[in-house]
């Protein structure tokens, strides 16, 4: 039986009867009948359609200007930590639950807007996908873009995911890859015959030590890169002298870097050494300047901070639309069994953007 949602509800009511809905990664088929059985029977003036395990919704008004806002419908493993739960009152009121931040109080205010803004000033498109908290492959988002590109269209997109009810602009790109070295195999009790490659990786680590990471400012954003060895791999057994070893080097960087770069930049500091990229993602600018953008930041009443790591902005900033992540929740509490989410921020956040959509 498929659960029942009011979207017209208090967006507070909405978020508890979602995270109430399991929808672990791979497992999103409920949520994803409640989503749109809602949209089809409360939002007549949307035009909705069924992808997979997401539910897309928009308006066909003729407006100038489009606005795209995307959320992920999947969580985490549970972990103790459903059904949802409230704890405090007024200003201190919590509501607890997996999913609660990450996004599901985003969804929430998602799906309130799009019954109840009927007559926004921006052409609208609501877009609640699967599959985000796995492998990028299996993004639901990237399936969209795949096989419904149209509906990723518009002028600004707005990413509802954790961002302490602040408006966090653009992303960091990030790129991991191993850097290898390799040696000769001897017993330990006459190591003078072998070559440690263990110990060859020792200047590795000590260019990472002596990297200076750049701190840009971007359309007055203070971004931070990092680059860091994040595992090492090496060794056969506890009496034979390694003959190969992985440093597994992971470096965030700012969106003014291309991943072109960002790759090249790696390869130039372990010169001398065997590369190979595993993961390359590039970053997203923030986007500030365009007219809807700069909407958005006046209806916050907010100063807009840059966002230090990776989200789906980056997909949308590919498209050639500014990004933005604005959503209710604290981004440290996502994927905890202590996952909460102040019910103040979601109404916030709900309130902000009616008050730039209309």
């Amino acid at each position: 039986m498929t659960a029942s949602l009011d979207l017209t509800s208090d967006p507070v009511e909405l978020t508890a009867a979602l995270v109430d809905i399991p929808s672990v990664s791979g497992s999103e088929k409920n949520i994803a009948d409640a989503v749109e059985e809602a949209l089809r029977a409360q939002a007549p003036h949307l035009e909705v359609v069924r992808n997979g395990e997401a539910v897309l919704a928009r308006t066909h008004l003729g407006r100038d200007t489009r606005v795209v806002l995307a959320g992920h419908l999947d969580t985490v493993p549970i972990n103790d930590n459903l059904p949802s739960r409230r704890t405090g009152s007024g200003d201190d009121e919590l509501l607890h639950g997996c999913g609660t931040t990450d996004m599901k109080s985003g969804d929430a205010v998602m799906l309130h807007l799009a019954a109840t803004l009927t007559e926004p000033r921006h052409d609208l498109t609501f877009v609640f996908y699967d599959c985000e908290e796995i492998e990028a492959e299996r993004n639901g988002l990237g399936r969209i873009e795949r096989e419904l590109p149209e509906w990723l269209d518009g002028d600004l997109a707005v990413v509802c995911e954790p961002s302490n009810a602040a408006i966090e602009a653009g992303c960091q790109g990030t790129i991991r890859v191993e850097v290898r070295t390799t040696g000769t195999r001897a017993h330990t009790a006459r190591a003078w015959m072998g070559e440690n490659a263990i110990h060859a990786a020792q200047p590795i680590l000590q260019r990472l030590v002596d990297h200076t990471p750049r701190n840009p400012v971007i359309d007055g954003l203070q971004y931070r890169e990092g680059l860091q060895a994040v595992k090492i791999t090496g060794g056969i057994a506890g009496n034979v002298v390694p003959d190969s070893c992985v440093v597994t080097v992971n470096h965030r960087f700012a969106p003014d870097k291309s991943a072109e770069q960002a790759e090249a930049e790696l390869r130039e500091l372990f010169s001398g050494y065997e590369v190979v990229v595993t993961d390359l993602s590039a970053g997203a600018l923030p986007g500030l300047t365009s007219p809807a953008a700069a909407q958005l930041v006046e209806a916050s009443n907010s100063e807009p901070v840059a966002k230090l790591g990776w989200t789906d902005v980056a997909r949308f900033a590919a498209r050639g639309l500014p990004a933005v992540n604005f959503g209710p929740g604290n981004p440290t509490l996502a994927h905890t069994q202590q996952e909460h989410v102040r019910t103040t921020e979601i109404r916030h956040c709900a309130n902000t953007l009616h008050r730039f959509l209309s």
